[in-house]
């Protein structure tokens, strides 16, 4: 890669400076972050070193644990970085948990130090925060248990969170996966990220990879779709845009976007994406939007940057998939849950990973057909949850779908479009007869394209559907009841 020290193919080890050698190493005067105002090297250099002296004094030493629970911004990454320059290993939070979800994370994981910001949390919309991380020690603490740098929690979209680990040299594993792909961004080009630093996308592809590929990275100064267009416009370098499909729909949404000769593609990851997205995506924009298969577990397992491979996607450098029995399983030497011995999830060298698809056995390359406990038993006759969902996903009346089984039925949560000309309608309740015209159109088109046994025997229209943290559709059943019982 131009102008940066690549890490090793195959890493076994990660060497102890290797936040130093491959996340800050640069020309001093190289812009690197923009959160508002540009960030060069030379200080972001500085700020991690402060922070290392701040989690210092409060005792966090090599070998030692650190909870952060910091908004995306540029206290949280010089103390995230502070934090593996130590030598420690760093438990993500993300900080739109409660404090409630906050204290059982810690009382679950008992890091030595837990980092909070001692500003008030970021105003609703606001793509990063103002941030003084303040370290303080927890008495009972304890120390890293394993070697991994990398502590996250799953998003917990269809039940309690799972606890991740990864080793600072899987974290090089996956940032060489990045610069081996052609169509990923390269130094002289930026990325405009949309994504949770908290989370797998956003921190690994979005900022350690903007950092290790010399890869200014810019974050919105508010996530609504004029904020996230002016990011965009801001700066005439090639741009690539980061984020989940929730974000893509936003700006496939917006009614006339400026011109934007500098946007080069954007890349989705977290979920499928609906189908006629990418194509409405391209006609707005005139680039692909391009899609990656992954897992908190791995990191990035499959692209498709191009949007040319759909339905498929290829698998990147390394990494070996497997179909077994309709699931697909990755190669991995160690399991990276620790502490729990599930032979579900991780056992003889693969990873379960719970998601069905298929893998070509000429090209290599995987179609994900979705989550495997999809498959559901109506009246003895087999149904598949993601076929049910698609269909209504595709639909031009629905914007979102979850389809979930419950107490032996299948139930539907849909948002469906709600034109301009409605949302300003008078109150002769134009607005409400054209929600009932969309949802009678919906049930017809039910009919006509799925099989009685098919069907939802529930529909629920609700202005939005709930979503985690990181963007992802809940797929809870409870969370989805409760959401309905409080909507309008």
């Amino acid at each position: 890669m131009t102008g940066s020290s690549s890490p090793p193919a195959q890493p076994c080890g990660a060497p102890h400076d290797w936040v130093d050698r491959y996340l800050l190493a640069g020309p001093d005067d190289q812009e690197c972050l923009r959160f508002g105002t540009p960030v060069d090297r030379a200080t972001l250099r500085a700020l991690v070193a402060e922070q290392a002296g701040r989690l210092t004094a409060a005792g966090l030493a090599r070998g030692g644990t650190a909870a952060l629970r910091l908004a995306p911004s540029l206290g949280y990454t010089a103390a995230l970085l502070a934090c593996w320059q130590l030598g420690a290993q760093a438990v993500l939070l993300d900080h739109r948990l409660t404090d409630h979800e906050v204290a059982l994370a810690v009382e679950r994981l008992a890091p030595q130090v837990l980092v909070e910001s001692a500003h008030g949390p970021a105003a609703a919309m606001r793509g990063f925060a103002e941030t003084d991380p303040v370290p303080v020690a927890r008495p009972d603490g304890r120390p890293a248990a394993t070697g991994h740098a990398l502590v996250q929690l799953s998003s917990g979209s269809t039940g309690p969170a799972k606890v991740i680990a990864r080793t600072a040299a899987d974290l090089l594993r996956e940032l060489d996966c990045y610069a081996r792909l052609a169509a990923f961004p390269k130094a002289g080009e930026r990325v405009v990220l949309l994504s949770s630093m908290v989370h797998v996308l956003g921190l690994v592809g979005g900022l350690l990879n903007s950092l290790h590929a010399r890869v200014p990275l810019t974050v919105p100064v508010r996530m609504t779709t004029a904020g996230i267009l002016a990011a965009v416009g801001e700066d005439d370098r090639p741009t690539t845009v980061i984020g989940v499909p929730f974000h893509a729909e936003l700006l496939a949404g917006a009614a006339a976007p400026p011109p934007l000769p500098q946007l080069r593609r954007m890349i989705v990851a977290g979920e499928l994406v609906r189908p006629g997205l990418p194509a409405a995506f391209t006609a707005r924009y005139g680039v692909p939007l391009g899609t990656m298969y992954g897992m908190t577990e791995r990191g990035v397992i499959a692209t498709d940057l191009d949007g040319t491979l759909h339905p498929e996607a290829a698998p990147v450098h390394g990494t070996e998939l497997h179909e077994d029995g309709g699931e697909l399983h990755i190669a991995m030497a160690a399991s990276p849950y620790p502490g729990l011995d599930d032979p579900t999830r991780w056992s003889d060298g693969r990873l379960h990973t719970r998601d069905a698809g298929r893998v070509d056995p000429v090209t290599g390359r995987v179609t994900v057909l979705g989550r495997r406990d999809s498959q559901v038993s109506i009246g003895g006759l087999k149904v598949d949850l993601n076929e049910v969902e698609h269909t209504l996903a595709a639909l031009p009346e629905v914007r979102e779908a979850v389809v979930v089984f419950a107490d032996g039925a299948i139930e539907a949560y849909l948002a469906t479009e709600r034109a301009d000309s409605d949302e300003a309608a008078d109150t002769d309740g134009a607005a409400e007869r054209a929600d009932a015209g969309r949802a009678d159109a919906v049930r017809e088109a039910l009919i006509r394209e799925l099989a009685p046994f098919k069907r939802p025997r529930q529909l629920t229209f609700l202005p939005a559907l709930p979503r985690t943290a990181t963007g992802k559709l809940v797929r809870d059943t409870a969370a989805l009841r409760a959401t309905a019982a409080a909507a309008p």
